[in-house]
């Protein structure tokens, strides 16, 4: 039994107003979680002020100091004290809370920062003299004039003084400066025409930068290029695929990885809408729906996804850190994201990423070399024809026989495709093929358990799901809303081959299940389905059970380790694993082959 309010006495309690000082509070509690929050609202607004430049210096993981300088439009001084109550912004008129074309419009920011801490705003509209005003723990202070070239100029001191309590939750400072970083990167990427600067000026003085992006130049798509590589690095550049699509109204843009480039988390997926980076549950549902098929559970695909629509159709009223969304079609922003990305990877065939041949090289230990001795350095003839006399004959034909080619033509012209030429197999199970510039070691059981499950895909995309009749249909009791929320995708489900129909009252009857999986529990089925649905928006786990099914038949199906192949069967494995998509990397997102280019062989050896 629960234990009596003690708020509750046997007076009655009297409704009241809350002062102006501890709404603002409260509200600070939604806004401002923590220091990286601040900055991202004062980033926003910059950027909502034109600013071309803005420049951010924190001290304590921004404990005690947050302070951004902008170059934009700037706030007039006699705007300044209406810029620190609630609710008051220049970025809406309040008619339309869906047309909204900027990054804030609740005009909480500012009051909310100057009722927990120190704040200090200085600004200057172009052709007017600069002016500041002071605002501490909610108490404004007079507007007065200030010296000030362009722009704004925003100081947050002891965050959270006036709250201590919330003190207590903030994380280490190298924890909270990280959290900064990671907020001032996604806007970053998010305005590629704006240059970013990240000092810690904790102990005083410059401080030391800490992120740095310059302004890019050219079209939209070559300054993204540009400032994806500067944030996320050069590898994430030249191991991802440019996205460009477009489906009634949405547009998705960015850059996808390729699956051998996964990550053991999800710290590299950054999700954009209308240009605001956002949390939101459906986008990362569908981006890791569309690498389902290429990762294990336990590996994340990186990617960078812009997705751009009318304001109408997307609300970002949301949450009072706008940091989530909700679509007014949300199958439709999914679908596009899922097959938009599913398009582009099977586009680039059977590439892997080049961290795999990079991690291969790191695995090479060079061998102590003694010194030289140069008189030996020239081995004589008798020492020649010593070893000559100690070799078997014919030794690579006995140590790898069927690596041989009949045709020497023939072999010249497979050196010049993508895999190359198979020249040996070794431990029944690894293929060395020779390319123009390099070779290439392939896991032939890996390889074709890929070629394998394409082609099973393949074949039940034409054909279909076959589904098996219950003899007892199974009734499965469910709440209201969730038999209706299954019996509402009732026909997408049914091309799956899982039939169900509605039973009376709140339970559903599942007729028919997928022939693939044999004998299947119906209700942890369905339950799975309702929780996917709660998590993601959108359930998978129908056709994931089935392709997982199709990957352990392809797995048995598929050339076991330890077999001979001859000369003709692993070249003809190299060229098919060439003509199809997704065979760089196995039914679990590792590496199907590995690439070795002869500059990087001849490092090895230290012959460069």
């Amino acid at each position: 039994m629960a234990a009596p309010n003690p708020n509750i006495g046997e007076i009655r309690p009297v409704i009241r107003q809350l002062d102006e000082t501890a709404i603002n509070r409260i509200a600070a509690g939604e806004v401002v979680e923590r220091p990286a929050s601040a900055v991202k609202e004062l980033l926003e607004n910059s950027i909502d002020a034109g600013a071309r430049r803005i420049e951010v210096a924190v001290s304590d993981g921004g404990k005690t100091l947050i302070a951004v300088s902008d170059d934009g439009c700037g706030i007039a001084a006699e705007e300044l004290p209406l810029a620190l109550s609630r609710h008051a912004t220049s970025k809406i008129d309040g008619s339309d809370l869906l047309n909204i074309n900027s990054f804030g419009f609740r005009g909480e920011a500012l009051p909310s920062l100057g009722a927990v801490g120190r704040l200090t705003i200085t600004s200057r509209v172009a052709g007017r003299d600069a002016a500041t005003v002071c605002v501490s723990g909610g108490r404004i202070e007079a507007v007065r004039p200030a010296a000030l070239r362009v722009g704004t100029v925003v100081e947050l001191k002891d965050l959270f003084y006036a709250t201590p309590a919330r003190l207590k939750f903030m994380r280490s400072d190298r924890a909270e400066a990280q959290a900064i970083v990671d907020v001032v990167k996604r806007l970053a990427m998010a305005e590629p025409f704006v240059s970013f600067v990240l000092r810690d000026v904790s102990g005083g003085g410059e401080g030391r930068i800490v992120f740095r992006a310059d302004a890019e130049t050219g079209d939209l798509f070559d300054a993204l290029h540009g400032r994806l590589a500067t944030v996320l690095g050069k590898e994430f550049i030249d191991n991802s695929i440019a996205i460009d699509a477009e489906r009634e109204g949405l547009h998705l843009t960015g850059y996808a990885a390729l699956p051998t480039y996964s990550r053991g988390s999800a710290v590299t997926q950054y999700l954009f809408v209308n240009g605001r980076p956002v949390r939101d549950k459906l986008l990362f549902g569908a981006l890791r729906g569309a690498y389902q098929d290429f990762l294990s559970r336990d590996r994340h695909p990186a990617a960078a996804l812009f997705l751009d629509c009318d304001p109408h159709r997307v609300d970002v009223n949301v949450h009072p850190a706008k940091s989530e969304v909700r679509f007014r079609e949300p199958g439709l922003a999914r679908g596009l994201i899922v097959s938009a990305l599913r398009h582009a990877l099977a586009g680039e065939g059977h590439r892997a990423s080049s961290t795999v041949s990079v991690a291969t090289l790191g695995a090479f230990r060079p061998e102590s070399v003694s010194p030289r001795i140069y008189q030996m350095e020239r081995p004589t003839q008798r020492v020649i024809g010593a070893v000559s006399e100690s070799q078997p004959p014919a030794f690579a034909e006995a140590a790898v026989p069927y690596a041989r080619q009949e045709d020497p033509a023939q072999a010249d012209e497979q050196v010049q495709h993508p895999l190359g030429a198979a020249r040996a197999q070794v431990h029944e199970n690894y293929i060395i093929s020779q390319t123009s510039d390099g070779i290439v070691i392939v896991d032939q059981h890996a390889a074709h358990e890929r070629l394998v499950y394409e082609k099973l895909k393949r074949q039940m995309a034409e054909n279909g799901v076959a589904a098996q009749a219950l003899l007892i249909p199974e009734i499965v009791e469910l709440s209201e809303a969730d038999a209706a929320r299954l019996l509402d995708m009732s026909e997408d489900l049914s091309r799956l081959g899982l039939t169900l129909e509605p039973f009376g009252g709140n339970a559903v009857a599942v007729r028919e299940t997928p022939a693939i999986l044999g004998q299947v529990d119906a209700k942890a089925m369905l339950t799975d389905i309702l929780d996917e649905l709660d998590d993601l928006g959108d359930s998978q786990t129908v056709q994931v059970r089935i392709e997982a099914i199709l990957s352990r038949v392809a797995c048995h199906g598929s050339i076991r380790s330890g077999r001979w192949l001859r000369s003709e069967e692993m070249n003809a494995l190299l060229r098919e694993m060439e003509s199809t998509p997704h065979s760089g990397q196995c039914n679990h997102g590792r590496p199907t082959y590995v690439e070795l280019k002869l500059s990087d062989i001849e490092r090895l050896f230290g012959r460069r």
